[in-house]
């Protein structure tokens, strides 16, 4: 039990770049014959796969992008193309270079126009971006004014048809909320922080091991419900727009509450019930999550489904990390070494690393690459 902790830690430490789920956005636009196809793909995917990054100061500039637009009109065109049917449609266009703002980040912004045989009743796309260099990406398209949820492409899973009826259900959007979670370490971490003390009550300036199983099972009960209840909250206004706070402040946030609940486990002093630390931190992290239900541009009534299956989806992914971390920890909560050593080696090195997050997200720096 004590290796699977350990282990558990080097493939967090593996993973240290947090909240950053790999998505490109399609929207399409259907006139007649005409389509106007509009792709969003991330800078960082882009440098990555294309060195965008010319001069290495690990910030990319308007005109290192704009250098290098052909080769992103490329990659786009390799790893994007539709038919209406079986049938090609002509280009009329090039993109013309701009860049977007996303809740995570910047982006490129692909806009081409195309001309088909006949009238366009639906487009089957096959997706290819990024397919041999992210296995976790995903692509996220959806036709302009279509009542239907927006399609999850997986890069090389072959040939889709996108429909004005057709678009991804509850379980699409259920998937994409697990893999939210699997993806945002700074998340996962928070959750760990938590539950290695779960198994602990308050003694003073110190933690002492609960008296039963029932115990430890209510304070995890409390402490998960008060951050689904919370995050749910945010989540639903950030996605809805109702607020729209800077997503730079919303990660630097993040990673501040990471870092405190860290060092309350080293040596409690955040006051009153834990419960009330983590509803007031789970508030930031709603906002957190919401951003790929922000970035699809749903509104009303459009966006109650894929919110309940993303936030089932956020919570199915939360309780697989107590299933695997809760049964060891009340089994070894007391254990010398489990209190000793386990939890505050643990605790530390998150500790550390969310302190250099929060470097890195306040100041803009790159410490961790």
């Amino acid at each position: 039990m004590i290796r699977c902790l350990l282990w558990l830690t080097l493939l967090f430490a593996g993973g240290a770049q947090a909240h950053q789920a790999s998505e490109a956005y399609v929207i399409y636009r259907v006139d007649g014959t005409q389509v106007q196809q509009r792709l969003d793909v991330a800078l960082r995917d882009l440098d990555r796969d294309l060195a965008l990054d010319a001069d290495g100061d690990g910030a990319l500039s308007w005109g290192e992008v704009r250098t290098r637009w052909p080769d992103i009109e490329r990659l786009a065109a390799d790893g994007l193309q539709f038919t209406t049917d079986g049938v090609a449609c002509t280009s009329l266009d090039r993109p013309t270079p701009q860049l977007e703002e996303h809740s995570d980040g910047t982006y490129a912004v692909l806009i081409s126009h195309w001309h088909c045989p006949s009238p366009v009743q639906a487009l089957v796309l096959d997706y290819r971006l990024f397919a041999q260099t992210d296995a976790a990406h995903r692509g996220l398209a959806r036709l302009e004014g279509s009542p239907g949820e927006p399609l999850v492409l997986v890069p090389g899973a072959g040939p889709r048809r996108l429909h004005a009826a057709e678009g991804r259900g509850l379980g699409g959007f259920i998937v994409e909320g697990v893999g939210h979670i699997a993806g945002g370490l700074d998340h996962v971490l928070f959750l760990v922080t938590l539950l290695l003390v779960a198994v602990f009550r308050r003694d003073g300036a110190g933690w002492q091991p609960r008296e039963g199983a029932r115990s430890v099972l209510a304070e995890t009960l409390k402490l998960v419900t008060a951050f689904t209840l919370a995050h749910s909250v945010t989540l639903g206004l950030a996605a809805g727009g109702l607020i729209d706070p800077p997503a730079a402040a919303v990660e630097s946030l993040i990673a501040l509450t990471v870092l405190l609940a860290a060092l309350d486990n080293l040596r409690p002093f955040v006051p009153g019930p834990r419960w009330v630390m983590v509803a007031m931190f789970g508030l930031v992290h709603g906002v957190g999550f919401a951003g790929p239900l922000k970035d699809l541009g749903l509104r009303g009534g459009a966006l109650v489904l894929p919110l309940l299956g993303f936030n089932v989806g956020v919570e199915l992914g939360q309780l697989a990390v107590v299933a695997l971390l809760l049964p060891p920890a009340l089994l070894m909560r007391g254990q010398p070494i489990y209190r000793r050593g386990i939890v505050p080696v643990l605790s530390a090195g998150v500790a550390a690393l969310a302190g250099v997050w929060c470097l890195e997200r306040a100041l803009g720096w790159q410490l961790l690459g």
